[in-house]
């Protein structure tokens, strides 16, 4: 009965194609808008990734994600290496402050100033010269892929900032010493590394300048237990890595409207894979009742013909499925290529299945209920 089923999906091949194509749309917006979305959220926490060596960041309890700068007291680096467990712990300095490229053009730079004497918390992988030379007089370090891009001069024939040139941060001379690779952000503004003395220099006079107190435990030391301390000696908040990228994460998501946004697309993959799937699925059964009343009248029950209808439900929902899935990792390759968000853990291709799935059984169930209603006698009237 399977197999008849089968013969007679195939045998109406426009229609057989027209379902599987509708299938396919519906999982690639599914999967597509589902990864972007998962893209993004990941690259909110790029900066907290990228710095960890870590084991716990010290900031204000209101801090609300990783570019929130929020000052604390430089009292508390003192404070936190006298906690019993800590390892070390070194200051960090993060804010957006004003730069001019030799040629006037403005722009917005994040400036990260990490501790001068072990030079903790730099960036992930040096392209050009050596993490030391952020020791140098007014030495700064760009990231390499934005160099083309957010640092290029628009006027004098637009030539690209390289290693060397000189640059002003908040009126000051900043040297680029190097360049580094980091993961791509969410953030657009692109962050520069120097010296935590040489960014305070940078930064607008304030009482305090400090935005995060990196700590390192010992080894064997409870986590917990120093957390705890921490945050009685200092009376802030001390989080883990990937706590501090999951509050950035859900404060982006939250406040920015994107989840709602990719949320409202991902269901309208569901929406227009439940409508395709039913409509053509409902047409196809009507168009093949005189078969189904045939094999009814020749003794089928009404379990084997239901067993039938969602047997074609679900080869077009696996068949569509595959396509819309492959067509959707295709376009994901290209998208993160050309530097947009796109991450597809295995979850996104396993619920999107189980989604197109579902969307087509039930659709496959409403069309059925003509097929049970249906009296063989009718097939051969006339």
């Amino acid at each position: 009965m399977i197999l008849i089923a089968l013969k007679m999906l195939v045998g109406d091949r426009l229609k057989y194609i027209g379902l599987v194509a509708g299938i396919a749309f519906a999982g690639l917006l599914i999967v597509q808008q589902a990864s972007i979305l998962v893209g993004l959220t990941h690259q909110t926490g790029a900066f907290i990734r990228d710095t960890r060596v870590a084991d716990l960041w010290v900031m204000d309890d209101q801090v609300r994600f990783s570019q929130d700068s929020l000052p604390i007291s430089d009292n508390t680096l003192i404070r936190t290496r006298g906690v019993e467990g800590v390892d070390w712990a070194v200051p960090l300095y993060q804010g957006f402050l004003k730069a001019r490229l030799p040629d006037g053009t403005r722009k917005v730079v994040i400036v990260a100033g990490i501790d001068d004497a072990t030079l903790i918390g730099g960036p992930p992988e040096i392209i050009q010269g050596e993490l030391g030379d952020l020791r140098r007089d007014k030495a700064i370090f760009i990231n390499q892929d934005e160099l083309d891009t957010k640092f290029m001069m628009k006027r004098g024939g637009g030539r690209a900032m390289q290693v060397g040139d000189v640059i002003s941060i908040n009126d000051q001379d900043a040297v680029i010493a190097g360049t580094y690779r980091a993961s791509k952000s969410f953030f657009w503004e692109p962050v520069v590394y120097t010296t935590y003395s040489r960014a305070l220099q940078y930064a607008p006079r304030e009482r305090k300048l400090m935005n995060f107190v990196l700590v390192k435990l010992k080894p064997g030391a409870d986590l917990e237990q120093v957390r705890a301390s921490i945050e009685t000696a200092t009376g802030l908040k001390a989080r883990t890595g990937d706590e501090f990228i999951k509050i950035t994460g859900d404060y982006i998501l939250n406040e920015t409207g994107i989840l709602v946004n990719f949320g409202l697309a991902v269901g309208l993959g569901f929406l227009v894979g439940t409508l395709v799937a039913g409509q053509m699925l409902y047409n196809f059964t009507l168009d093949n009742l005189r078969y189904y009343g045939t094999l009814k009248a020749m003794g089928a029950s009404n379990g084997r013909l239901v067993l039938m209808v969602l047997a074609q439900a679900f080869v077009v929902a696996v068949l569509g499925y595959g396509i819309g899935l492959g067509a959707g990792s295709l376009l994901g390759q290209v998208v993160g290529e050309a530097g947009l968000a796109f991450m597809m853990p295995w979850q996104i291709p396993v619920f999107g299945g189980i989604a197109i799935l579902i969307c087509c059984l039930l659709a496959g169930l409403i069309s059925v209920r003509r097929v049970i209603a249906l009296e063989p006698a009718v097939v051969f009237r006339g």
